[in-house]
This record gives C-alpha cells, structure tokens and sequence, in this order.
C-alpha cells in the first residue's frame, strides 16, 4: 500500500483515539457529577457541562497543533555559536520553570484543598505542573536529539539532568506523583536516547535514596505511602479512598450498573470526576467499560511506536516516544492507583479526569505527535555510531494488510 495512505491510516487512529478518550471523559464526568436528587434524570450538571466545553476547546488545540510542522519547534541542527536562549524548546521550558515559581508565591499562586498548584489566568486556571511535564518532554527530545554537550561523558549527563532536577524540585513542593512522573518518563528518555547505562546506574540510586527520605521525613506522606499495604487499617482516614474504589469495582462486575446507575459517586468516593474516576467507569460500564479505556491509550502507544520504528529524524522519534510515554505512564500509574495496586499519587486519567488547562496542554501535546506522524521529513545521514535509535530492515517491516 502506498507510504503516504499509511501514514493517514495511523493519523486516524491516533485522532480515534483521542476523541473517544474525550468523549469518554465528558460522559464519564457528567455521570460522575450527578448529585442524589438528580441521578435518576440525566440532566447536564454545572461541572459536565464546564468539562464538555473543556472538551471541546481540548480537540481544536489538538488539531490545530496537529497541522503546525513539529520541524519549527528545532528547525536546524544546533550549533555552538547559537545562543541556548533563541531556542523556542529551550524558552518554552524556560516558562515553565517560571511558572513553576510563581505559583509558590504567595497572593500569586492559588491554594485549592490544602495544595498550591494553580495560576489564576483572567476567568481560567493553569496548573504549572502540567507545563512541566511536557516542557520537560520536550526539552529532552531536542537535547538529546541536537546533542548540544557530548553525552558519552558523564558530566554531559549531569548538563541534562540539571533542568530537569531542578522542575523536579519545584513540582515535588506541590505534587510529589508529577514529579516521580517526571522522574520515570525522563529515565526512559534517556534510555532511548542512547545515554551510557553505568551513567544512569551512577545517578538513579541517589535520586531514589533523595525520594525515599523525603516522603519518610514526613509522618504523613509515610502513611499514605504505605497505607495502600493494608487500606482497612485506617479505612476512615488514608484508606477511605482505596477501600470505596474497590468497593466501585466489585459492585460493578463484568457488565456494571448501568450508565448514571452509580452508588459510590453519591457522596461515597472522593475525587469521582478527577484521580478516581476509572473506579466509576468500572462501576458503571463494568469490565466492558475497563477494557475499552485501556484499548484507547493502547491505540496511541501503537501508532506512536509505528513513528519510532521508522527510519526518519531522531527529534520527531523522540518526541513521539517521550508525548506516549508521558501519556501511557500516567495512564498505567492512575489505573494501578484505582486499583489499589500503587500508593495515591494524585495524577488524573489523561483525556477522562475533569479539568480544564491539564486537558487542553496534554491534547496540544498530543497534537504533537500527529505532527510527527503527518509531517515525516528526510533524515539528513548520520553515522552509524551515533544514532539513537536502531533503524529498522529496508523490508517486511511492516505489514499495512
């Protein structure tokens, strides 16, 4: 089949993909968002409809992103004479990081439920912590795709790790779970980026012992930390939110209570709309329900595995890899959260979960990667030792039928 009828055939299922999540999320919020008086009507609520438009604006920054070349985020090879500030990637992390400041100043940066995570922006709401993860996504695509120090050494690597330690540090103070998120999807970065393994082996021990002491200096953060161990040993403070998610998917089965016929969100599960709503999704759709969330973001690490097997530009592959990473760790860390599986870290459903600037920036960053997969420029010839990614056989490499 034709390359370029390919290519549109990934594009769709990748834009499939993503508007069932959204049209998923808005049902699912809306359901999620009925109150005891209203639950047997399915009458638009304040919070769906605020999603719905959310929604919406989300899927047009999503293709109009999607129809800007990625090109002109890194349009010609870095060079030692270029000023690392003219770099758009390199100004774009720059704000973020500023932003990541700002909200910890106090009169600036809002306080919603004990937590300092958001910018008041005119009528909106910006959570700095979502600029973070994808300025941090985009950084490292281009830094380690433009190679501006030699990250053969060690201290090229330590050059790397810096920004990204240094958001990390920001975003710990107000979200410990996007910060370890962070951590994961810049690892595995850095693993794809061809980084030297006795130097991750150096610096990921320390960075784990730092984590490590900073959730056990607090009484606290232990506690929720470990309480997904035994939840009923305090089920009316650190494992409520566990033992009533659980209480969502055993009540929901394999075909589920029905759409808008869920109990746990009246009043029994906290954060129904946002970090537990894959529980009212179980609940109320079943294993049904499960199963076809999961196939969605499966569809988007799919196409966007098809861009990093092909033999194009290091910048877009890794680019697509690090957005489907970012993408597919805090899907997999939100489930396993639902499920009892991991500690609460507090991170949404991308795509499902209720909100407004985390879903518009996560489908711009999505828009991305349909960049990627609709703009494929010829990769200039590089020498074989130093290339970040094995290219694949000329032929039988994939199969379009």
């Amino acid at each position: 089949m034709d390359d370029s009828i390919y290519r549109l055939r990934h594009r769709d299922i990748l834009a499939l993909c993503v508007l069932g999540l959204l049209c998923l999320g808005a049902i699912m919020v809306q359901s999620a968002s009925m109150s005891v008086t209203n639950h047997t009507y399915w009458q638009w609520t304040d919070r769906g409809t605020k999603h719905l438009m959310y929604a919406a604006v989300a899927l047009i920054a999503f293709f109009i992103v999607g129809h800007i070349r990625y090109t002109a985020l890194a349009a010609a090879p870095w060079t030692a004479r270029r000023a690392l500030l003219r770099e758009p990637i390199v100004l774009m992390f720059a704000t973020a990081c500023i932003a990541c400041v700002l909200v910890l100043i106090p009169h600036i940066g809002m306080t919603v439920n004990g937590a300092r995570r958001w910018l008041p922006l005119g009528p909106v709401q910006v959570q700095p912590s979502e600029l973070a993860k994808w300025g941090s996504v985009l950084f490292l695509a281009w830094w380690l795709s433009a190679r501006p120090v030699n990250l053969n050494r060690f201290y090229g690597l330590i050059l790397t790790l810096i920004p990204i330690g240094a958001i990390c540090l920001l975003i710990v103070i107000q979200d410990f779970g996007t910060a370890a998120l962070i951590g994961i999807c810049t690892v595995a970065m850095l693993l794809v980026g061809r980084v030297k393994l006795w130097h991750l082996a150096i610096i990921i021990p320390p960075a784990l012992v730092a984590a490590f002491w900073f959730v056990h200096s607090e009484p606290y953060r232990w506690r929720r930390m470990t309480a997904f161990l035994d939840p009923w040993s305090s089920s009316q403070k650190e494992g409520y939110h566990m033992i009533q998610s659980l209480l969502s998917f055993s009540t929901g089965g394999i075909t589920g209570r029905g759409l808008g016929n869920g109990i746990q969100k009246l009043g029994y599960l906290p954060e129904d709309t946002t970090d537990f709503i894959f529980a009212v999704i179980c609940e109320e759709l079943g294993l049904f329900g499960a199963l076809l969330t999961v196939a969605l973001y499966l569809g988007i690490l799919f196409v966007a595995w098809q861009v990093v097997k092909k033999d194009r530009d290091d910048f877009g592959r890794l680019l697509a890899f690090g957005v489907a990473s970012m993408i597919g760790f805090q899907a997999m860390i939100n489930i396993a959260v639902a499920t009892v599986t991991v500690p609460t870290k507090g991170l949404s459903l991308p795509l499902v979960s209720a909100g407004g600037s985390g879903l518009v920036i996560t489908c711009a960053a999505l828009g991305l990667l349909y960049s990627v997969m609709k703009y494929e420029p010829v990769p200039a010839p590089v020498p074989e030792e130093e290339q970040l990614f094995v290219d694949p056989p000329a032929l039988g490499d994939v199969d379009d039928e």
